[in-house]
């Protein structure tokens, strides 16, 4: 099934921009998460991945590609995932030896043990492993055999259902920084965001600073642009400070005229 298409990732976008979170459904590219819904919190970079649009699903925010979401129709709710059935008890490996098994309905009796007479003429009646069970005085027919034991068989319990295993949480990368340093207007500014978030608006700094910081880019393009900039102004400025000194001479001329004395 097709994913979201451009417009709707457009119409996300714009949610997003609003402060919505946008419901989203799996796609049959989910796998196990088909069906199941989610909100869309954050739409990353497509170029850095191709898992970049970021659904929370219960307590998780995990990235997925377009074609795993689609627009969660309007009144739908989130589908069950399919539990495995528990599995059956294990075929025997071959014919069973009945022996030493009762009968089917068969009441189960227990073997006979023999008493040892100790020194002070009492039967010490032992069960299973040799340890005394009971005691019977000396002489025939004492009574002092153990009672059957119950439940002598042991039982293992059957596995339980395996719960669904969910898509495994893929760490999610940092948004990328960005530091802009720009020219316009005769001044030089520098910014910074993280994403989508600012971290500090333009502000001027002195073009001795900003030609520091392109220093650090080894490109002969970058420097041989920021020269002529810089060459530009040096330029403009000699020009003004020519101009203000030929003023200033004309004003200081001016003002010894005027002081002269007749």
């Amino acid at each position: 099934m097709a994913g979201l298409s451009t417009d709707e990732l457009q119409t996300i976008r714009d949610g997003l921009a609003a402060g919505r979170k946008p419901r989203v459904q799996f796609t049959e590219g989910a796998g196990q998460m088909a069906g199941q819904l989610g909100q869309v919190i954050e739409l990353g970079d497509p170029a850095s991945s191709d898992e970049w649009v970021v659904v929370r699903f219960g307590r998780d925010e995990l990235p997925f590609s377009p074609g795993d979401l689609r627009v969660a129709p309007r009144g739908a709710t989130a589908r069950k995932a399919a539990v495995p059935a528990a599995p059956g008890p294990a075929a025997p490996a071959g014919p069973a030896f009945v022996l030493d098994q009762p009968a089917p309905g068969a009441k189960r009796v227990a073997p006979k043990v023999p008493a040892a007479v100790n020194g002070s003429g009492e039967a010490a009646v032992s069960g299973a492993g040799g340890s005394p069970v009971g005691k019977a005085a000396g002489g025939e027919g004492g009574a002092g055999a153990p009672a059957p034991r119950k439940g002598g068989d042991d039982v293992t319990a059957a596995p339980g259902p395996r719960k669904a295993a969910g898509r495994s949480a893929k760490p999610k990368p940092p948004p990328a920084l960005t530091v802009t340093l720009a020219y316009g207007e005769g001044e030089w500014t520098v910014a910074a965001s993280q994403g989508s978030k600012v971290l500090a608006k333009p502000y001027v700094v002195r073009p001795a600073e900003a030609l520091r910081m392109v220093a650090l880019v080894d490109v002969p393009g970058v420097q041989e642009a920021v020269e002529l900039i810089l060459s530009a102004e040096r330029s403009e400025a000699e020009e003004q400070a020519r101009r203000l000194r030929a003023e200033l001479a004309e004003v200081e001329a001016r003002l010894a005229e005027l002081t002269e004395k007749p």
